[in-house]
């Protein structure tokens, strides 16, 4: 089953460079959160070292707002 999830435009760039040549994004997501050794999410909890939090929460929101009542096809 495909989920679709909204990041801003810094988060994708940056998840971009980061992921393997001929790597998924879902691929990357899984490996980079641990999910193949049993991880579990939570650990990522607090690692966020960036001063754009607020920044980030308010795109977030508009992203949001802008999608809702969007019609998403399967």
């Amino acid at each position: 089953m495909t989920k679709v999830i909204s990041l801003s435009e810094d988060a994708y760039r940056r998840l971009k460079r980061r992921k393997g040549v001929g790597e998924s994004f879902s691929d990357f997501v899984v490996r980079l959160t641990g999910e193949e050794r049993g991880t579990s999410l939570l650990a990522l909890k607090g690692i966020w070292s960036g001063g754009d939090t607020d920044e980030v929460t308010w795109t977030l929101a508009a992203d949001r707002e802008n999608a809702k009542g969007r019609e998403l096809r399967p």
